[in-house]
């Protein structure tokens, strides 16, 4: 992409990123966040020479050359994996993720991935502004979770979409088999810290997310570090006598790491399946009869995507689309049904 040349306009922003996301042209799909990472690496110059602090001061009239590097090239392999595509245009494509693949290549997995298949599908037209091995990834799913994401095939989708899912404007709602239930009258449930209940029982769960202290492949709950999250959870129906299981649908407010997994196993309301966050637990025998020892064998999280909406990042009209259970949590869901 050629340098642009910038002149701050009347009245801006006092802030050089804010001032250079309102000032340069749409076409450019550049957002602040990637005009912050321009000016970090050094990419943006000046008046006074390279502009390295976002937060500098700016003045009508000054002027800024923004030179945007090349993507790299895409080193990964293309692979003929079949895909479950739920709409595709030119700009970006909606993929239904069965649980097991990988969305982007890292150690251990090189291959097999979500952009392997992509590759071997789109071609050449995926967004460069992922990175060499993350090629129009916008936001992720686990390996382990099966649903819907949606990837852009061009940058300025690719800065559109993100745009949305950093300003939490795009809804994602999950459905998972939960162990316990929500009960608003739990002093267990109320005491937890970062727990609340809103209109409609719906149990609001808010804390910040990093890295656990000892094991740096698994997430944990922090009050005073970390990244902002919040993810509400709605019982939709419970099981066993007394209740034990749960379906419940999550919905995401920000999207992090293992986020449904981290706060639900927080609020005493681990996952099914979770090898990570859901310990040794075991189902009751004496409250789900036989589907307990199903339960207790069910071989990965009980977490799909089943709702994804956004606004086209080009046309800006609505999307939204659903994603029904795969067979395997369906067949569980119907074994918790069974009388």
């Amino acid at each position: 992409m050629p340098d642009l040349l910038i002149t701050i306009p009347a009245n801006p922003p006092d802030r050089l990123d804010k001032a250079l996301a309102a000032a340069v042209p749409e076409a450019a799909a550049l957002s602040r966040s990637r005009l912050a990472r321009l000016i970090a690496d050094g990419a943006v110059t000046g008046p006074d020479g390279p502009a390295r602090d976002g937060k500098a001061r700016v003045t009508e009239g000054q002027e800024y050359r923004i030179s945007v590097p090349d993507p790299e090239p895409v080193e990964t392999r293309p692979e003929a994996i079949p895909l479950v595509v739920a709409y595709e245009d030119d700009d970006l494509i909606v993929i239904d993720k069965p649980a097991g693949m990988v969305v982007h290549p890292a150690p251990g997995s090189p291959n097999g991935t979500l952009v392997n298949a992509l590759l071997a599908h789109c071609g050449d037209t995926l967004s460069g502004i992922g990175g060499e091995r993350r090629p129009g990834i916008v936001h992720r799913i686990d390996k382990d979770t099966s649903g819907l994401l949606v990837v852009a095939k061009s940058d300025r989708a690719h800065h559109g979409l993100a745009a949305q899912f950093e300003a939490h404007t795009a809804q994602r709602r999950y459905l998972a088999l939960a162990h316990g239930v929500i009960d608003p009258a739990d002093p267990r449930l109320r005491g937890t810290p970062g727990v609340n209940f809103e209109d409609g029982q719906v149990l609001k769960i808010t804390s910040r997310l990093g890295r656990h202290a000892t094991d740096r492949q698994k997430q944990a709950v922090y009050f005073d570090k970390g990244r902002h999250a919040v993810t509400r959870a709605r019982m939709l129906e419970r099981f066993g006598n007394p209740p034990s299981a749960m379906l419940v649908e999550c919905r995401l407010e920000t999207g992090r790491t293992h986020q449904i997994r981290v706060h639900m196993a927080h609020a005493g309301l681990g996952l099914i399946g979770d090898p990570v966050y859901g310990g040794a637990r075991k189902a009751s025998a004496r409250a789900l009869g036989p589907a307990a020892q199903i339960v207790t064998a069910f071989p990965r999280q009980a977490l799909h995507a089943a709702h994804l909406g956004f606004d086209h990042p080009v046309t800006g009209q609505p999307l939204a689309f659903d994603s029904p259970l795969p067979a395997d949590i369906a067949d569980l869901l119907a074994i918790l049904r069974a009388p």
